[in-house]
């Protein structure tokens, strides 16, 4: 996933569908490029680099979560609930 790319057309005001239009690519390869299910080739860097205004390796940093830090986002959190146990003091 790239989160950098997809948080740069957002702060743009760019819609994914208009940037695809504008720099010729297909708006599926570019919705697989932005969720990291596709990587974009040199010359589709360049371009949203250059369109967005930002730095290329910025733009494409990877985000890859943890099978862990999935697990804790998911889980749901016991601190300040009263177990069974507890609520009988």
């Amino acid at each position: 996933m790239y989160p950098n790319l997809k948080l740069q057309i957002f702060r743009r005001g760019n819609r994914q569908n208009q940037l695809a239009k504008a720099l010729g690519i297909d708006e599926t390869v570019l919705s697989k490029i932005i969720r990291g299910y596709r990587d974009p080739t040199a010359t589709q860097r360049k371009l949203l680099a250059s369109y967005l205004e930002v730095d290329e390796d910025w733009l494409f940093e990877r985000f890859e979560a943890s099978p862990d830090a999935t697990r804790s986002v998911l889980a749901p959190s016991t601190s300040g609930r009263k177990t069974p146990e507890s609520s009988n003091d």
